[in-house]
């Protein structure tokens, strides 16, 4: 599957222009299956949901957000809940903060879904929401959670809801995912994961600080056919390291919307983009003699 515009026939291997795009597919699916191994099987490797698990029995996972209404509806919290929770900020400031959007939350599917529909058969929508709209949503789940004492979010959450669906029933799980998809897809242009998840709020607050980065480090061979912006689900991010060279703006992306998907890296027949590390602001620059 490519969203890529085809304004040329490209001269790069397939698995050059899908590499990203497969390996979170299959990260996404893997750890879907992991969850899914002990009630079709029997074989409880893990043990919980994407918002709290417990793998072999030793490791706990807790996502911070889920802790954070914890604490605000006065519930009673175990120690593995924030070793779990510390883990998995350490390794998100490590990996990125937003990776877990684009290569672990199954929602990511439907959205990329819904955009590459909505190229392939040129369906104008544009968005009814602005960026701000998740962290007000944000804000009032965290009221709601402290005035009636629950977990709000885990009551509405369509990646749990998935999750469950798979589980216990096809048809809930299958209609969160195709509702996720159609809104993206005819209502609002990237809807959920752009402007509306809370869950992705807490992530980009972190991902301001991740070391793995994408950067434009071979920005003068852009050739401007906007293939990058096209495929980004955060196309904003990408402006300032890809045209900011005048303004003396490094070519790393450090904005923390970056979800680390690589789809620009696939989409990119000039190889502008590649991962690296937030202290790596080398570029490498076009030789005199190049056109």
């Amino acid at each position: 599957m490519s969203d890529a515009t085809e304004h040329s026939v490209s001269s790069r291997s397939l698995f050059d222009r899908y590499k990203w795009l497969v390996a979170r597919r299959f990260s996404q699916l893997f750890i879907l299956s992991l969850f899914l191994l002990g009630p079709v099987s029997n074989n409880w490797i893990v043990t919980g949901n994407l918002s709290s698990s417990l793998t072999l029995n030793v490791l706990p996972l807790t996502d911070p957000f889920l802790l954070i209404q914890s604490f605000i509806a006065q519930q009673d919290i175990a120690e593995t809940a924030l070793l779990g929770a510390a883990i998995v900020i350490v390794f998100y400031i490590i990996i990125g903060g937003r990776v877990y959007c684009s290569w672990v939350c199954p929602l990511n599917i439907a959205t990329d879904i819904a955009a590459w529909l909505r190229l392939k058969l040129n369906i104008k929508t544009s968005s009814l929401f602005h960026k701000t709209t998740r962290y007000w949503l944000f804000l009032a789940i965290l009221i709601m959670t402290f005035i009636s004492g629950t977990l709000a979010w885990e009551l509405v959450n369509p990646v749990s809801l998935v999750q469950r669906g798979i589980i216990f029933s096809l048809y809930l799980s299958a209609g969160v995912f195709f509702f996720i998809l159609f809104f993206d897809l005819f209502i609002s242009r990237e809807a959920w994961c752009g402007h509306l998840c809370p869950v992705g709020v807490f992530y980009h607050l972190v991902g301001k600080f991740s070391l793995v980065r994408i950067s434009a480090y071979h920005r003068d061979d852009c050739d401007r056919c906007n293939d990058c912006f096209t495929v980004c689900p955060e196309e904003q991010v990408i402006k300032p390291a890809l045209f900011g060279k005048l303004k003396n703006i490094d070519p790393v992306i450090l904005d923390g919307n970056c979800t680390n998907c690589g789809r620009c890296i696939d989409v990119c027949d000039r190889n502008v983009f590649k991962f690296t590390h937030r202290f790596n602001k080398k570029e490498l620059l076009k030789s005199p003699g190049d056109q």
